[in-house]
Parts: structure tokens; C-alpha cells; sequence
């Protein structure tokens, strides 16, 4: 797992850097996403997460999920577009648990992607995600996620 500013990136992950999210493609074919630990850390203290519901479809870069901190309230945008097949129910209880374990326990949506081949074309994973990620960080004056 590469880190920047403290910051984690898991190498298997699938990331938009545009809009700080995560996908994680799982062997069903569905996909996983949720907010990088970058996003979590400039979010703050997330207090409430509201994802869209079952059954809903996607498009791309609009948004799956409604998180709250703080600091901010906007909207976690899907980077493929598909229908919403699972939420992370746990999130209502916990929404903190975004902050502490972004690639873990803190996943927001699980969707059946719409065309996964076509949209994942436009995502980073490995290097390139955080040579892009440390690249935008250094331009936004970050300062890093804490331990």
C-alpha cells in the first residue's frame, strides 16, 4: 500500500483523483466504492452518510452518497456508472467509521456497474494514482491525513 502525506492508497483499488473516490471491482463483477482517506481527511469528522437507495441507478461522477462533517456536507460521486445494489448499513450507525477505515469498513455503495469496461478506463490505480494524488495534494497546500 503506497501512502502520501500520511495518506493511504491501497494498490488495488481503482481511484478517481478528480473527485477523491475509490472503486474496488469484486469477483461477482459488481463494484465497491467509497471516499479515499485524502477525502475523509479534508472532510473532517464525518457525522452523516446518506447513500442513495437500493435498486437506484448511477451515472457516472454523480452522486452515490450524501456524507456530512463539520466542516462540509456534498455529495460522494460514483466514479462508474450502475445501480445501487448494496448499502453500507452500518454507516447510519457509525458514520466515523469513514474516517478511521476508508477502504475497509468504511465502504458507502456497492453498485452492479453499467459498463465497467468503458468507465474504468478513465480511473488510476497502483503509481499512477498517487504520483496524480501527491501531485494534487502539493497544488491544494495539504497538509496530510492524520495517524
Amino acid at each position: 500500500m503506497a501512502s502520501v502525506k500520511g495518506c493511504n492508497f491501497p494498490d488495488d483499488l481503482y481511484y478517481n483523483v478528480e473527485t477523491n473516490v475509490w472503486a474496488r471491482r469484486e469477483g461477482d463483477g459488481s463494484v465497491v466504492i467509497g471516499m479515499t482517506a485524502y477525502a475523509a481527511a479534508l472532510a473532517g469528522q464525518i457525522v452523516s452518510c446518506t447513500p442513495k437507495k437500493v435498486g437506484r441507478s448511477i451515472e457516472i461522477n454523480k452522486s452515490a452518497v450524501t456524507v456530512e462533517s463539520g466542516k462540509w456536507v456534498g455529495p460522494v460521486k460514483s466514479p462508474v456508472a450502475g445501480e445501487v445494489i448494496a448499502i453500507n448499513n452500518a454507516l447510519a450507525a457509525a458514520p466515523a467509521t469513514i474516517n478511521a477505515d476508508p477502504y475497509g469498513s468504511g465502504w458507502m455503495v456497492k453498485l452492479k456497474p453499467a459498463n465497467w469496461d468503458a468507465d474504468s478506463g478513465a480511473l488510476v490505480t497502483g503509481g499512477a494514482a498517487v504520483s496524480a494524488f501527491e501531485a494534487k495534494m502539493n497544488a491544494e497546500g495539504f497538509a496530510g491525513c492524520q495517524s
